[in-house]
């Protein structure tokens, strides 16, 4: 029944697997950075891929500065 189960806000959640996510990001950058040996003419599609690859490995070396620092939990 609903009524025994207890309330919980989004935050009382145990989070999800960091480490999981941070290998997975780094291993989307690497396959974006291997898409730049293709057999494609423009270089648009070159900067997309480096651009949005940069800007998985920032997301991910902020969050592990962020935590190593105690910003973030």
């Amino acid at each position: 029944m609903a009524g025994s189960e207890p309330v919980t806000s989004p935050d009382q959640h145990k989070p999800g697997h960091r480490k999981a996510g941070r290998i997975g990001a780094v291993v989307t950058a690497l396959a974006m950075l291997a898409m730049l040996c293709g057999n494609h003419e423009g270089r648009v599609e070159d900067l997309w891929l480096v651009g949005v690859a940069a800007l998985l490995l920032l997301i991910v070396i902020g969050d592990t500065v962020l935590r190593r620092n105690g910003l973030r939990s």
